[in-house]
């Protein structure tokens, strides 16, 4: 069975997926998708750098009408809406910092660990997100919005805890406010249709790590999958959840608790699209690097 599934997958599926289990992976700062105008430094970034560009320490990746995705550390991605521009200050794992210098910027975190130090500046203020969760920043008018999660806002000698449902005018008096959170624009809406994408890529990847690989892979980190064209999220273990809800597997869940059904057509290998077992409740909450019923 295993060699009709390699032989209907195909070698070029293969190479990548073997590839990322060998330990090929994306680093802070690859640009993981475009759409519309997009730049780097005034250089056009088109479809095909997609997954294999990065935005060195000082660059900037700015959008007119458009919007581009960045990869963050492992879990974690900044999606820039239009008009807008950010600077990679720091790309390192344990370090990494972004400068929101114009327009709006989401960051989704889906897995944060206590080694992250996570931050993103705007006008001047520094905000450390300390949990998974999702983020608004705004550079125009300088805000903060907390839709889930926690942050603290660094200025001067002063630092203040944003959580969820709270936002905060950056360079005022560092007073948190309520907020709606069911108030969506069209940077929250793209990006969970990317989050929902990007869930969907996690899933391909894992079933094909599970079936070309059994047994061993590098842990977490971003897969190159070929058939999405994009870096999908693969936790080491367990069953994690996006803040919009969406789950990621890793392949030992996978292969344990949702076992697959496959079936061949010419040229590719398709799951079934009933598991055999039912996923755990998505009624999950975040808790040590994995998901817990609540």
């Amino acid at each position: 069975m295993l060699k009709l599934l390699k032989t209907a997958i195909g070698p070029v599926f293969l190479a990548g997926v073997l590839a990322a289990a060998q330990g090929t992976t994306a680093r802070p700062g690859t640009v993981n998708y475009v759409e519309g105008q997009v730049r780097i430094d005034g250089q056009p970034v088109g479809a095909k750098a997609m997954g294999s560009t990065e935005v060195a320490p000082g660059q900037v990746l700015e959008t007119d009408q458009g919007k581009a995705e960045m990869l963050l550390t492992p879990g974690v991605m900044l999606r820039l809406g239009d008009n807008s521009r950010v600077r990679v200050v720091s790309p390192s794992l344990t370090n990494t910092e972004v400068e929101l210098m114009n327009g709006e910027a989401m960051v989704e975190a889906s897995r944060l660990e206590k080694e992250n130090h996570l931050s993103v500046l705007d006008n001047g203020v520094k905000t450390e997100l300390e949990k998974n969760g999702l983020y608004k920043f705004n550079a125009d008018q300088p805000l903060l919005a907390v839709y889930d999660g926690k942050a603290r806002v660094l200025e001067n000698d002063r630092e203040v805890e944003v959580g969820k449902g709270k936002e905060l005018a950056l360079g005022g008096q560092l007073k948190p406010e309520n907020f709606d959170r069911k108030q969506q624009d069209g940077l929250y809406q793209w990006s969970r249709l990317r989050s929902e994408y990007e869930a969907e890529a996690n899933q391909s990847s894992v079933q094909s790590i599970v079936v070309t690989h059994p047994g061993w892979w590098y842990g977490t980190g971003w897969y190159w999958n070929p058939w999405y064209s994009t870096w999908a999220f693969v936790p080491a273990d367990g069953l994690l959840y996006s803040p919009f809800g969406f789950g990621f597997y890793s392949p030992a869940y996978w292969y344990h608790y949702t076992p697959p059904r496959y079936f061949v057509r010419p040229g590719r290998v398709v799951r079934a699209p009933v598991p055999l077992r039912t996923p755990v409740s998505p009624r999950l909450s975040f808790g040590g690097g994995r998901a817990h019923r609540r």
